[in-house]
């Protein structure tokens, strides 16, 4: 499997990128990035590229992959909706629609988030964004799975780049055990996230498309290299 990484250096594309060297079925990792990593592998290529509206200059690296593990985002915090549009949905489908033209059997994986609100009628901008670019994503001829991960913590060395959010969790690292008894189905490792999104590739666009935080963690539990059993949706 060959897959495209983007966000690679935030806390959940570090974990989506580790996961990736880690698994023996994923033969080549693709990172894109505005900015060298200091990570280095055999399997690692990164691709150094700025403009995130317009991926033409690249194009021909896009093509024969397997997967796209989408991890790129930012705070709403302090942002006008018009600048966290952009960086939030303008961003992921342009890389969605040039990955589509090169490689149209890829699966997209888009890291969203829970309280993501897809009919638009949130108050809070940020899951209205966010709702809208899972929509526009999954309009697209292309197998789509949105992750709606709820409390997610970093495992395995991974780190946020945010020093508030650095502190706090270090200190909800002794905890995670017991919230993970307590509250099985919000919290999750960034590991298990990145675990959950190779074997969602493998599911070739079957099952529910938007997967909270008990579908990441079953996902999580596949062994590598095996073909998840798709869940069955909900009753509405």
């Amino acid at each position: 499997m060959r897959v495209i990484v983007f966000g690679a250096s935030g806390m959940i594309g570090h974990g989506a990128l580790r996961a990736c060297l880690l698994d023996d079925t994923v033969t080549e990792v693709l990172a894109v990035v505005r900015s060298p990593l200091s990570a280095a592998h055999p399997k690692l290529r990164q691709i150094v590229h700025t403009d995130f509206t317009d991926f033409t200059a690249i194009q021909d690296q896009l093509k024969d992959l397997d997967a796209c593990f989408y991890c790129l985002g930012v705070s709403a915090v302090g942002r006008r909706e018009e600048e966290y549009t952009r960086v939030t949905h303008d961003y992921a489908l342009a890389a969605a629609r040039a990955l589509c033209a090169a490689s149209p059997a890829l699966t997209f994986v888009y890291v969203s988030g829970e309280g993501t609100d897809s009919t638009g009628e949130s108050r809070q901008m940020w899951a209205r964004v966010k709702g809208r670019t899972e929509n526009d994503l999954l309009a697209m001829p292309m197998a789509g799975y949105m992750f709606r991960p709820g409390y997610v913590q970093p495992v395995d060395g991974v780190t946020s780049r945010t020093r508030v959010y650095r502190v706090l969790y270090r200190v909800t690292a002794g905890l995670y055990p017991l919230l993970r008894r307590a509250f099985p189905r919000h919290v999750t490792t960034t590991d298990a996230v990145g675990r959950a999104m190779l074997a969602a590739a493998r599911l070739n666009g079957a099952g529910p498309t938007v997967l909270r935080n008990p579908d990441i963690n079953r996902l999580a539990a596949v062994g590598p290299g095996q073909a998840p059993k798709p869940r069955t949706p909900d009753c509405p």
